[in-house]
């Protein structure tokens, strides 16, 4: 990460953000061409800051996530992870339909404890119906595991990189802070945007009137004080 830092002060490694910047860009650019095509993104990060805005990011795009754990062979081995998906869909079912299943209390308990289970786990990724088309990794070291999984696969990983990073293992780094949690919810939201954007054009090149749509999705600017904190941390680790 050397070329991307931009000095040290405290012991503290400021990232260079004017490359951050250009490398953002070339990162959102990807994301809005995968969903213009009609490929999925997954959102990858489960590190206790990035839980929440990874799995809100991913909702509000109608992409995919895994927040809390990655299971070795999601994606390599996806025909398995696919029965536990199926799993998850009966044992959801069953638990919604409660006594009227004729099980007991006892067993009914059970289905829920492994339902929530499975769902902590696979719920982000139930409906993704296979492999992703790119994958947004926030820190590449907890996430080893899920970058190597796609570059096997030869799954395109754009990542927030820190100062501790690798840059050469994804394909789109994003030289910037991966433990501040305003930072992470800034990179997730942008991406987003970036997904939706992507989505609309798709929709356009199918003739749809967005126009005319009930609810059309207008992303929210943040404000300028907003944006200069969110700025400042962004370039710390």
């Amino acid at each position: 990460m050397e070329r991307y830092i931009f000095g040290v002060r405290s012991n503290i490694h400021i990232i260079d953000l004017s490359q951050t910047v250009p490398l953002l860009h070339q990162a959102l650019v990807k994301v809005r061409q995968t969903t213009a095509e009609g490929g999925r993104i997954l959102f990858v990060g489960t590190k206790r800051q990035a839980t929440d805005p990874i799995a809100v990011a991913a909702k509000r795009c109608a992409q995919y996530y895994v927040n809390h754990r990655w299971l070795g062979g999601t994606l390599t081995n996806w025909q398995t992870v696919s029965k536990s998906i199926a799993r998850l869909r009966e044992t959801t079912d069953l638990v919604a339909q409660g006594s009227g299943t004729g099980l007991t209390k006892k067993e009914l308990l059970n289905l829920t404890r492994e339902r929530d289970r499975l769902d902590l786990s696979l719920g982000g990724i139930a409906n993704m119906g296979g492999l992703p088309s790119l994958m947004f990794v926030v820190d590449t070291i907890k996430e080893a595991i899920a970058i190597r999984e796609a570059r096997k696969l030869g799954i395109p990983v754009l990542a927030v990189v820190d100062t501790n990073c690798d840059p050469d293992e994804v394909n789109f780094p994003i030289p910037a802070n991966d433990d501040a949690a305003r930072a992470i919810q800034l990179y997730c939201e942008l991406i987003a945007d970036a997904a939706l954007d992507g989505l609309a054009d798709s929709q356009v090149a199918r003739g749809v009137d967005i126009g005319a749509s009930e609810a059309p999705v207008e992303a929210a600017l943040p404000s300028e004080e907003a944006g200069e904190a969110e700025a400042a941390d962004a370039g710390q680790a």
